[in-house]
């Protein structure tokens, strides 16, 4: 069984966040409703849209307000996001070393893809694997979900939330949580990850000392 390490996409491998907040307020202020400050769309982000949005517009359509988002989102996602910087080159240094690469997100499998080929992160990933009805993280599904996908045996769940590391402590993995994300050193610090850095370059040597234990 070839060894796996799992990432979150969003505020993970991918800088998407401006790209999420300003779709999440153009559907709201197109409803007619206040648009959330950063500090608010912090808390959101990462939750399931319908979450987003019964917070944001309490007493809302919630359904209509999801709809919207997934109508307008996919056309804008890639507008401002790209790869952080050394992912593409951590991600095919991992495949060469013979890890798979699997993404476990929030997003819908198909809009996730859509991501991953816009910002060209399509080759170096092994698969990405959407929440898709799967109860939500920290719940560790989809994390399992996205190993059981490729027979892989995880050892890092990577991600830039504390729902990103409740989930991949539940599944069983070490935990690395990155703070170029959406929730802030502090507040993944309180969650108790294996790992807490500023970015992923400590992944490579992590998964080396794992390898020699």
């Amino acid at each position: 069984m070839r060894k796996a390490v799992v990432f979150d996409l969003d505020g993970t491998l991918v800088d998407s966040l401006a790209d999420i907040r300003a779709s999440f307020r153009h559907v709201l202020r197109q409803a007619g409703y206040p648009e959330p400050d950063d500090a608010a769309m912090s808390r959101l982000i990462g939750r399931p849209l319908a979450e987003m949005f019964r917070e944001a517009a309490p007493g809302a359509d919630e359904s209509r307000l999801v709809a919207a988002f997934r109508d307008y989102y996919p056309e804008h996602l890639a507008d401002h996001s790209r790869p952080y910087p050394g992912v593409p080159e951590l991600l095919a240094a991992l495949g060469s070393a013979g890890y798979l690469r699997v993404v476990a997100t929030t997003k819908k499998t198909p809009v996730a893809e859509k991501l991953v080929a816009a910002v060209g992160l399509e080759g170096l990933l092994d698969h990405v694997q959407g929440t898709d009805g799967l109860p939500p993280k920290p719940a560790p599904d989809v994390v399992l979900a996205a190993l059981e996908a490729v027979g892989g045996q995880g050892l890092w769940m990577v991600g830039d939330t504390v729902h990103d590391i409740g989930a991949g402590r539940a599944a069983g993995l070490a935990t690395y949580a990155v703070t170029w994300g959406n929730h802030d050193a502090a507040t993944l610090a309180a969650a108790g990850p294996d790992r807490l850095e500023p970015d992923l370059g400590a992944l490579g040597e992590l998964l080396t000392e794992r390898e020699a234990v």
